[in-house]
């Protein structure tokens, strides 16, 4: 189940070229080359473009009861940033997230994604002064990283590679904004190996 915003609903890519079902795919194809069955499947994505902490708590986390999911994944930060949530509430949520989560499926089956820094991408100077911004991003990925790093839960930091989009636009989505489906597989690269740990297989993809 992976929980988020547009990053991971895959805002103006095809549902293909979402990470999170690249990441399905590149398991189960790794698995299938080894004789194995598939090791994941996505059973919801319920993220929603704009939604911030607040949103995730009130709209995706009570569906992990009827989900049931075994593993879970959360991104989100960018539009907190964007819409003003303050560095304190915004670890009070990750809280609150965290805590049904792992009541749910346990430290050990949660993973997070940091998140991207969209100011380097064409529209990025219409979400706020972009060298603001981007600071803000960088310390919201550190707050993430900490929290989440504070209860044992891994972090793939794909923030670096969301800066190649500054010169390789096509990184960027058609609305020039988001990541396009090839730097989402980009970041399937640093995420399928965490995942592959976490659901114990230590063989290679």
């Amino acid at each position: 189940m992976a929980l988020g915003d547009s990053y991971t609903i895959g805002t103006s890519v095809g549902s293909a070229e979402r990470w999170p079902d690249q990441l399905v795919k590149v398991l189960r194809d790794g698995a299938a080359g080894r004789g194995d069955a598939a090791p994941l499947e996505l059973v919801g994505n319920p993220s929603v473009s704009g939604y911030t902490t607040r949103d995730v708590i009130r709209d995706e986390v009570p569906q992990l009861e009827s989900l049931r999911p075994e593993v879970v994944s959360l991104l989100i930060g960018t539009n907190d940033v964007i819409q003003g949530v303050g560095p304190s509430e915004y670890v009070r949520n990750l809280g609150t997230i965290l805590d049904a989560v792992v009541a749910r499926v346990g430290e050990g089956r949660v993973f997070g994604v940091t998140t991207p820094d969209y100011t380097v991408t064409p529209a990025g100077a219409d979400y706020g002064d972009p060298a603001v911004r981007a600071r803000t991003i960088r310390d919201y990925n550190a707050l993430f990283q900490a929290t989440l790093g504070r209860r044992g839960i891994a972090v793939v930091d794909i923030h670096d590679i969301s800066l190649g989009a500054a010169t390789d636009r096509s990184l960027v989505a058609a609305d020039g904004l988001h990541p396009s489906g090839r730097q989402y597989a980009l970041w399937v690269e640093r995420i399928a190996p965490v995942v592959s740990r976490i659901l114990g297989d230590s063989l290679p993809i």
